[in-house]
């Protein structure tokens, strides 16, 4: 049996892979000189209650370890995929609240199952474009979870000054230990009303791909031009 269903049938050999990955990001976490932006807004909505944390899969790898644990628990999705798996390993090893989606999981049935998790105080995080893309392109899932919902959407992005990028369909970047660092968190204001025609979800698709573009290259640019500041984002987990 390859590697590849080996993971996917088993939740020891996923946790192992966690455990093993889960340390190595925690080193990084703790090595890097992180700068942090708007995570005191973040803090802020979470005394009202929960919020949608939504981030690109290529910038995911460190958003369980840069969540605020401490304000509010955080329930990530992932799906069966082996990386999917080992993600949601990793974030129930920070404390998180994972929740596996299946692909058969229709929309409607995913949905509800989210709409009781922030009816519970649970904030939920998700990757806007998926756990197989395409890359950079926005999926239904954040702005029908923001309507039915009612919660505030934040976008989380991660830069560091080293790091290497993965050959994955997304090119997903894993930092390196002993760099500079950038953690950008930043409220969505576009306005998502409870009805939603194509037209308008269109319209809010595209602005939140440029939003989330934007907190991305926001990140980016602070370690190009912020000088480094030596606290890490948040108290490290192992």
């Amino acid at each position: 049996m390859s590697l590849r269903k080996r993971i996917e049938h088993s939740e020891r050999l996923a946790a192992l892979l966690a455990w093993l990955a889960g340390g190595y990001l925690a080193l990084c976490n703790r090595t890097t000189r992180w700068q942090v932006e708007g995570r005191d807004d973040l803090r802020s909505a979470l005394t009202k209650g929960p919020v949608l944390l939504v981030m690109w899969h290529s910038r995911s790898v460190m958003g369980a370890l840069h969540w605020p644990v401490a304000d509010g628990p955080l329930s990530s999705l992932y799906d069966a995929s082996p990386i999917g798996r080992v993600s949601g390993a990793l974030q129930r090893r920070v404390g998180l609240q994972s929740m596996q989606m299946s692909r058969k999981t229709t929309n409607l049935a995913a949905s509800r199952i989210v709409l009781k998790r922030v009816r519970e105080g649970v904030s939920i995080g998700m990757t806007g474009d998926g756990p197989l893309g395409p890359v950079g392109r926005v999926k239904d899932a954040p702005l029908e979870w923001a309507r039915v919902t009612g919660a505030p959407v934040f976008c989380y992005a991660f830069a560091t000054t080293r790091g290497r990028r993965l050959k994955t369909w997304d090119q997903m970047l894993v930092p390196r230990m002993f760099g500079r660092g950038a953690v950008v968190f930043a409220r969505f204001d576009g306005d998502i009303p409870r009805k939603l025609p194509d037209a308008a979800r269109a319209a809010l698709r595209e602005d939140l791909r440029l939003f989330m573009d934007d907190t991305t290259a926001r990140a980016d640019a602070l370690i190009s031009h912020a000088p480094p500041v030596s606290a890490p984002p948040d108290q490290p987990r192992q």
